[in-house]
């Protein structure tokens, strides 16, 4: 029991300074000029400042500081995950996407500004995302840069959350079995939080090979995230998620919890979890955010 506490609280600090951090590396990169760009910035700053929770970040900084990397370092890093996260969120609640209303309990950017607008804000932020990365503030090595700017990049494209997000765009009224719904998962959901714990990793000058456990602990609970994210949109509570609910079933998509049943699924993320866990146990103490972090993505209600 006691220590589970302490493992709580270390959870709960670790997202209460990474939400302050964040918001306050944002409102810096963000100032709102005076001139007609206004707009475009302000909508930026409504996407991203205030809003998630901030895990990319927090996974990226929590692996960082198991390698002595400098906080103000590994925050921007994260800075540029999480705004590459919030242009795919921006875009994917667009009219031509998925068409919601409602993001983080509040209007969706191009319901609050305009659809045009949006796109522009969602550019702007990926485009933000590289600036910061290629920065000498985020490092001063230029292969650690460069490293990190093709890891992120990776990520984001074809071969990561874009391309996941094709497959899932194709997956109505698709018979995708379980093979597909998990490399579909990992493309547009893990390939990000992957990368949050690899670039830490870099950050870190851990070498490629030295990576193989953080590696597997990501993809694992890459799938654990995604699997509760699909409970939620079950079972979970709309005005506790922030977010329009059920849709994956009105639109007849297939997702862990159809294939595998609530109780499979429940059962699925959790071993995921322990064995996320488990890959971590060299790190001993070192690693306690990151295993309080894959206990908390399952145990999450929104």
């Amino acid at each position: 029991m006691a220590l589970s506490i302490v493992s709580n609280n270390l959870l709960a600090d670790g997202l209460k300074d990474i939400q302050q951090d964040v918001d306050t590396a944002f409102d810096l990169l963000l100032p709102v000029p005076g001139d007609t760009r206004a707009r475009l910035v302000e909508a930026m700053r409504y996407a991203a400042i205030g809003g998630g929770k901030r895990v990319r970040p927090l996974l990226l900084t929590a692996t960082a500081a198991m390698f002595g990397v400098d906080r103000d370092a590994a925050v921007r890093a994260g800075c540029a995950v999480e705004a590459i996260h919030v242009y795919s969120l921006i875009h994917d609640d667009l009219p031509c996407m998925d068409d919601d209303d409602l993001r983080h309990g509040k209007a969706t950017l191009h319901k609050q500004f305009d659809e045009a607008t949006a796109v522009l804000a969602g550019d702007s932020l990926h485009d933000l995302a590289f600036e910061i990365l290629s920065d000498t503030g985020t490092s001063g090595d230029p292969f650690t840069r460069a490293e990190l700017i093709t890891t992120l990049a990776r990520a984001s494209g074809m071969n990561g959350m874009a391309g996941g997000q094709m497959m899932d765009m194709a997956a109505e009224g698709a018979d995708y079995d379980l093979q597909a719904i998990t490399r579909l998962q990992q493309l547009k959901t893990g390939a990000l939080l992957a990368a949050s714990v690899e670039m830490g990793a870099i950050l870190g000058k851990v070498a490629p090979d030295g990576r193989a456990p953080l590696r597997a602990y990501a993809r694992d609970i890459g799938l654990a995230f995604q699997i509760a994210d699909d409970l939620l949109d079950v079972t979970g509570d709309q005005e506790k998620a922030g977010k329009a609910l059920r849709k994956d079933d009105e639109q007849g998509k297939q997702t862990f919890v159809t294939l595998m049943g609530v109780d499979g699924a429940k059962d699925q993320a959790r071993a995921l979890v322990d064995q996320a866990v488990g890959h971590l146990a060299n790190y001993g103490d070192d690693a306690a955010l990151l295993k309080a972090l894959a206990r908390y993505i399952v145990e999450r209600d929104r």
